[in-house]
């Protein structure tokens, strides 16, 4: 039978309020995340694996950095878009999650096109899935894998890679005996000789564009990177740099190996000049791998709520909002 003040008639439970604290979980490699028993949604940053940079002598260009999304509220995500909405998930659940790694450097005398990077994906019932940076491209070869998440430079004469909507921008064009294509950023895209003026001698390499800054996890911090490219058959040039969030450099001298992305930015490798014959077999930089943080609010909750309230009770929860 119900009692006047709404509760039911049993025990008479002393109701409890409580939070469960704010968590942030960090992925730098493929795992599970399993949420707080009260958790009901969740904020994420989610940058995928950065593409490599080329190897060759006819202007190397630099790898672009992993898809980047995220739904930090007020954040961006990639490609000019504001941030997603959050994501629902049950508590106590397991999630997979998989951090994409970065795509190899071109190799002279092989492939000299970089590999692009991996998707890197929050497994949630709607999985959300950020795509792998493009490998910066050189024109004779048609599959070269220069469009990703954001697009890889391009070599020699040929277009920059297309970046993915919502998550990057595309990489930087070459013309034709001129330096290489940076790689797209998710803020911007790369820079290259194309559209635009060209560059007056030395010639010289081309910027990566800027990636996106996060504070998900307390103070900012970049990702998502495009690579620095170089110019054509030179040796201590004028390199392209990496863009902000773990772009690499381009690598001139010709006898420089190229670092590669940051490790778990997301950012694309560098390109690497081989010079004039006799080439310099020097590879073009990795992309650096990707990352996924998951943000899990703090939640307010109300404890032993059957049995018998008090009038006292009851208005004690509604005034601190937790009456439901």
């Amino acid at each position: 039978m119900a009692s006047l003040n709404g509760g039911f008639v049993g025990i008479d439970y002393e109701p409890t309020s409580g939070t469960q604290s704010e968590v942030i979980t960090t992925f730098n490699s493929s795992g599970t995340l399993t949420t707080e028993p009260r958790t009901t949604s969740v904020q994420y940053v989610i940058v995928a694996g950065g593409g490599g940079g080329a190897s060759e002598s006819a202007g190397a260009g630099g790898g672009g950095a992993g898809g980047y999304r995220s739904s930090v509220p007020g954040e961006a995500s990639g490609g000019g878009a504001s941030a997603e909405a959050t994501t629902p998930v049950s508590g106590g659940s397991p999630y997979p999650v998989t951090v994409g790694a970065g795509g190899a450097g071109g190799i002279p005398g092989g492939n000299v096109n970089g590999i692009g990077g991996s998707n890197s994906v929050l497994g949630t019932p709607s999985p959300i899935t950020s795509v792998g940076g493009g490998g910066a491209g050189f024109v004779p070869n048609p599959a070269s894998p220069r469009n990703g998440g954001s697009g890889g430079g391009a070599s020699y004469s040929n277009s920059g890679g297309t970046g993915t909507a919502n998550q990057g921008y595309p990489g930087g064009s070459a013309a034709l005996n001129r330096g290489g294509g940076g790689g797209g950023g998710a803020s911007e895209a790369g820079k290259g000789p194309l559209p635009g003026p060209i560059a007056p001698p030395p010639e010289h390499g081309w910027d990566g564009g800027d990636g996106v800054a996060s504070s998900i996890t307390g103070s900012p911090v970049y990702r998502a990177g495009g690579g620095g490219s170089v110019g054509r058959f030179s040796n201590n040039g004028v390199v392209g740099q990496g863009g902000l969030g773990g772009g690499a450099n381009g690598s001139d001298p010709v006898s420089s190996p190229n670092p590669g992305g940051t490790a778990n930015s997301g950012g694309g490798g560098g390109g690497t000049d081989i010079g004039s014959p006799p080439f310099t077999p020097v590879p073009g930089g990795a992309g650096g791998s990707g990352v996924v943080i998951v943000k899990e609010p703090a939640v307010s909750f109300l404890e032993n709520t059957s049995g018998v309230w008090s009038l006292e009770a009851v208005y004690d929860a509604v005034k601190a909002g937790n009456w439901t």
